[in-house]
């Protein structure tokens, strides 16, 4: 039987959540999944659309342009299936992300210490001892991220939100604000496969068999890097991880927080705007 193509039009989720429904039989049999970056802005061939046997989006507003999802849900064949899937952000154990441009995985209250011109050890004596609760409201972060996901998650039928709040503060769930983790990949692409009326995942056949019960040996391209969490943020939500010392995977190196917090201090007073390849060499 030949297989349709499946277009998942996704970000960096896109690549381990096709490896994760292809561990289904069923769908490994039906479909040939296609993953179009829609951050990089990749282009879909319009051949490829019109011939697509199943589309996979994370929902893109109007700003998009020709790449929002109501452009390229147009351009489908009246019976393509569609299926809008997550797009998984979580700010809960990072609160003073910030996105802003210029610099990757923005530290609200390091950017305000740089700013102010101080040396870069007492930036490091500030930001790892002063009391955060004084400074941000660390509660009404955790709301307004819950508040943001909610937003998203309303476009999709496949729902994860409520178990991130239920156990979040457990285990870290995700590896990054916007890097979930194997356990809500799999929620996520059974979540998917039950919307398509297709078996769930066959994750008997490891490759490796020391993996975490549940989890496959694909997919998951961008778990070199954690990004650490402030000791101080772990102990007033109450994390059961990130705690002093601990150690995280940062680009193949072991580095705890204040060794992280370290090297994007040093890496902004030096001038530099590459700061994931800085922690490469660092």
């Amino acid at each position: 039987m030949d297989k349709r193509t499946a277009i998942l039009h996704a970000n960096c989720q896109g690549e381990p959540l096709a490896a994760h429904l292809l561990a289904s039989p069923e769908f490994a049999r039906a479909y040939a999944p296609r993953v179009y970056l829609n951050y990089a802005r990749e282009a879909l061939p319009e051949a490829e659309l019109s011939s697509c046997g199943l589309f996979m989006y994370q929902h893109l507003g109007p700003e998009w342009g020709e790449l929002s999802s109501a452009a390229l849900l147009a351009k489908l064949p009246a019976d393509c299936p569609r299926l809008c899937i997550p797009n998984m952000f979580f700010r809960g154990p990072w609160p003073l992300w910030s996105g802003a441009p210029g610099f990757d995985y923005r530290d609200v209250f390091l950017d305000r210490l740089l700013d102010m011109g101080l040396p870069g050890a007492e930036i490091l004596r500030v930001y790892l001892t002063m009391p955060l609760e004084r400074k941000f409201d660390l509660d009404a972060l955790l709301a307004e991220t819950v508040a943001r996901e909610a937003e998203r998650q309303a476009h999709t039928p496949v729902k994860y939100l409520d178990f991130v709040v239920e156990h979040w503060r457990s285990r870290p769930l995700f590896l990054s604000v916007n890097h979930p983790g194997p356990e809500l990949l799999r929620l996520a692409a059974a979540g998917i496969l039950r919307e398509l009326g297709l078996a769930p995942p066959d994750y008997s056949k490891q490759a490796d068999p020391g993996l975490l019960p549940g989890a496959i040996d694909l997919g998951e391209g961008y778990a070199d890097f954690e990004l650490p969490v402030h000791p101080q943020v772990a102990a007033f939500y109450g994390l059961g991880y990130g705690g002093e010392g601990r150690a995280y995977n940062v680009y193949g190196k072991a580095k705890s927080s204040a060794q992280y917090a370290a090297a994007y201090v040093e890496c902004r007073l030096a001038g530099i705007d590459d700061f994931i390849g800085y922690l490469h060499v660092r």
